[in-house]
């Protein structure tokens, strides 16, 4: 995105409108289904392209409802480019997660991107597709979670992050991580001592 242009971003509300008229323009569901990064199941799969398999889950890791208010928000604080991906359709509901990175910055129409450049915003509704949605706890656990190539979802935001905005008004450092599964674990020991 060219740092010198202004941008205003939209509502949310505003934005899934205009998601959602593209998506009806190209004759996709429009009933969406939001996933994190803790619903996506990367898996190995030779005989597709790459080698490598995604789909989701949200049995494991359920979205709360307001997961994606909390995201969109979190991401407008940014300048950074923000992207609604299509990763494909699923019994009748396209299956979509939010993005936000200046990696997006350089990606064009001819990347599949749809540019709304005064507001920030690509959106990318992908091809007509089944994503496979895994219910198999076994396929869950054994997914792929390192060397694997990179993808454009890996600029989602995590549930784990939702959920710190929650409780603590913004994203914990690795270090306040730490220490807050510290003080945790203490709280157990000592809550067994007494």
């Amino acid at each position: 995105m060219n740092p010198s242009a202004t941008i205003t971003r939209p509502t949310l509300s505003q934005a899934l409108v205009a998601w959602k008229k593209i998506l009806a323009e190209r004759k996709l569901a429009t009933d969406l289904l939001w996933i994190f990064e803790e619903n996506l199941c990367f898996e190995t799969k030779p005989d597709v392209p790459g080698g490598v398999h995604i789909g989701f889950q949200t049995r494991f890791s359920p979205v709360p409802q307001e997961a994606l208010d909390i995201a969109y928000e979190h991401f407008c604080e940014s300048d950074a480019r923000i992207v609604f991906y299509r990763l494909g359709e699923s019994k009748g509901r396209s299956v979509c997660i939010l993005l936000g990175d200046a990696w997006f910055g350089e990606k064009k129409e001819g990347d599949g991107f749809v540019l709304r450049n005064d507001w920030g915003i690509s959106f990318h509704p992908g091809q007509k597709l089944e994503i496979e949605e895994i219910t198999d706890m076994r396929r869950w656990i054994r997914r792929l979670r390192r060397e694997r190539p990179l993808h454009d979802v890996d600029f989602c935001m995590t549930l784990l992050a939702v959920d710190e905005i929650q409780v603590h008004g913004r994203v914990l450092t690795p270090g306040e991580r730490y220490s807050e599964a510290m003080l945790g674990k203490l709280r157990r020991i000592f809550s067994h001592a007494q």
